[in-house]
């Protein structure tokens, strides 16, 4: 049955597909990573709300974000659709191989929160400060790292957008990490998609977010409860010392 009007799917981005004649060698970087590879593969179908991608250190998160927030016309670096500042090009090819499939009539803002290069945007807006007649930034460099990324999230997180977040966490502490979720969860109220990568069993915890799990199998979607992340947290709080005995020195 084909979609007619309002059946249309109005999220921002759709799908994340291959595009047509731009292969990557599969034995380098970053189409040798499992996750990668199965975008390539297949592609990646993504719905309204919340996307986590979880997974251990290397296993293709983080590039796979980078590169939908790119795809969708933000800065590999962070910030939104309008503001392009960039230091230092990183971003792998991916990039070029891959193609979003946007929703009909959907919003083409969205904002990227990377939190290893957020300081940079922040020197960024002031060298580009906003017009004068305008509603005016708090000067970002003068919080610490935590509050800035709260006022970040107060200031950018509204409306419609796509939202791209890559270890917001490492910013926040608990009780700022539950209101990243409460965040999170007025963006989807508004209408608003959010595609993140976390290594926080809390903020994976967010009621009605879908959960991938990046490793080796590639990406699986993985309810809460079943994340390897959630059980050696779980582990830990219970008995540190089960972990800690295997740190020491011979």
């Amino acid at each position: 049955m084909s979609l007619r009007g309002a059946d249309f799917p109005r999220h921002p981005v759709r799908r994340v597909d291959v595009r047509p004649g731009h292969a990557l060698a599969a034995d380098h970087y970053p189409a040798s990573i499992p996750a990668v590879a199965q975008v390539l593969a297949e592609g990646l179908d993504l719905g309204p709300g919340v996307t986590f991608l979880v997974g251990e250190n290397g296993s293709g998160k983080s590039t796979l974000v980078e590169t939908v927030a790119t795809s969708f016309g933000m800065s590999p670096e962070g910030g939104s659709t309008h503001s392009m500042h960039s230091t230092r090009p990183t971003e792998s090819v991916l990039g070029d191989a891959l193609q979003l499939v946007r929703g009909a009539g959907s919003s083409k803002w969205g904002f990227f929160l990377r939190a290893e290069t957020m300081h940079g945007w922040y020197s960024y807006l002031e060298d580009n400060p906003k017009p004068p007649s305008g509603p005016q930034d708090v000067s970002f460099h003068a919080l610490s790292h935590g509050e800035s990324f709260l006022a970040v999230l107060e200031s950018r997180f509204t409306g419609k957008g796509f939202f791209c977040l890559d270890e917001p966490e490492a910013a926040l502490s608990f009780s700022s990490t539950l209101g990243l979720i409460a965040t999170l969860q007025r963006v989807v109220a508004r209408g608003g998609q959010v595609l993140c990568a976390t290594h926080s069993p809390v903020l994976a915890a967010m009621p009605g977010a879908r959960i991938l799990e990046t490793g080796t199998w590639g990406l699986r979607e993985t309810a809460w409860q079943d994340l390897e992340i959630v059980d050696h947290w779980r582990r830990y709080l219970g008995e540190p010392w089960s972990y800690l005995r295997h740190l020491q020195d011979d």
